[in-house]
């Protein structure tokens, strides 16, 4: 057991001495960390208007033309551009500058038209083949449609009191009845999953993406290590020694999972403290999917260090699962919102494993159940990596 630590530990004075290492497991997955939540949104931004801007041009300045801008100005979807000074080449110059995503033109005799009960048409401008000409022309459908029903309520109302009710009042009173409706729909968040603004999603997904990418990565200088042994001999002099093949495994091993769960915890404590990524949501079940992580890739490594002859095939042994398993396995981009052909197949790569693991508590409010599947999932490809490993260093010095 003590030949096992002394191993583990005159590893981890090599590694501490190389900047690659230091480079790969924290300055990396940082910097990346960063990029990747700039680039989906994760910083800035995040109070912005996010509705989808329309072009609005009123040529009949009427009271009824008005009342509608009033019900656009409202909506949850679109945002007016307005500018009076502007014609309507215009906006289809603004359009096609992608600066509006459409344009509605009220025409001069909308007011009337409506007022005579006559089919007062809206001028609208944008690709209704596109997703968002197809959202914004049924908005202002919508909104066409409530001021349309408000003039004929009032108008009913007019006729049957027999101009007791005057008509501003009753159109107001029906404009005022699309807010309080008899049926309201209330959308309510479990007390379990806490409602997360996108910066955070973003960032909760990018901060154990690239925190798992880069552990592989930093594989390289570890797996280096026991190939410069091998090289020099120095592993075939220790086994000629009282040293059993397995302590000499184990101590490599020791030595890359103290490496790779030391990086966990800082770089947690990183998207905790400073990220604002909720890895504290369940402190247990965090640093059982951190542990059984690193099982994993420090099992990785070592396999990796056993099957390489050369520095250079230690570089190629060692990125090449870290592209392999980051893009399968979703570091990159969500599985979520992928197939469930390409799910089934991502989650051969452990790394997928992982993030449903520390997904589950970020993302989803989950609690230590739920990370209990993905866990054994990592601790039986850590299993199977030492074992192709000690069969390796047996094949290669018998």
């Amino acid at each position: 057991m003590i030949r096992i630590f002394d191993i583990a530990l005159k590893d981890l004075l090599q590694l501490s001495r190389d900047f690659k290492t230091f480079m790969f497991l924290l300055i990396m997955p940082i910097v990346f960390t960063l990029l990747f939540g700039y680039a989906f949104g994760g910083f800035g931004g995040a109070g912005g208007d996010v509705r989808l801007p329309v072009g609005f041009l009123d040529h009949d300045q009427s009271r009824l033309s008005k009342s509608l801008r009033e019900i656009l100005k409202e909506s949850k979807v679109i945002r007016l551009d307005e500018d009076d000074s502007r014609a309507m080449i215009d906006l289809e110059n603004l359009i096609a500058d992608n600066k509006v995503a459409a344009a509605i033109i009220v025409p001069a005799d909308y007011g009337k038209s409506t007022l005579d009960g006559k089919s007062a048409k809206l001028i609208f401008i944008g690709d209704t083949a596109s997703p968002a000409g197809t959202t914004i022309q049924s908005e202002a459908i919508s909104a066409a449609s409530r001021l349309d029903s408000a003039v004929r309520t009032a108008l009913i109302m007019e006729e049957v009191s027999k101009n007791r009710t005057p008509f501003d009042y009753a159109f107001k009173t029906a404009l005022d009845a699309w807010h309080k409706p008899p049926i309201a729909v209330k959308e309510t968040t479990s007390t379990v999953i806490r409602k997360d603004s996108g910066q955070v999603m973003s960032l909760a997904h990018t901060s154990p993406g690239m925190m798992l990418q880069f552990a592989i990565a930093g594989l390289l200088t570890a797996a280096q290590i026991i190939v410069a042994e091998r090289k020099s001999r120095a592993m075939q002099r220790l086994l000629t020694t009282a040293t059993a093949r397995l302590h000499i495994l184990l101590g490599h091993y020791l030595a890359i999972f103290a490496l790779i769960f030391t990086q966990f915890i800082i770089l947690i404590l990183f998207g905790q403290l400073l990220l604002k990524v909720d890895y504290f949501r369940d402190v247990p079940a965090t640093l059982l999917v951190a542990f059984a992580s690193a099982l994993c890739i420090a099992a990785m490594g070592l396999l990796i260090g056993t099957l390489a002859h050369s520095d250079e095939q230690a570089v190629i042994f060692s990125l090449i699962p870290m592209f392999v398993f980051s893009g399968l396995g979703g570091a990159w981009v969500p599985l979520e919102i992928t197939g469930t052909t390409f799910q089934a197949i991502g989650h051969i790569s452990p790394i997928a494993w992982a993030m449903d693991g520390f997904k589950n508590i970020i993302t989803r409010g989950f609690g230590i159940n739920s990370v209990l599947l993905p866990a054994a999932a990592l601790i039986v490809y850590g299993g199977i990596f030492f074992t192709l490993a000690a069969w390796r260093l047996h094949r290669a010095e018998d």
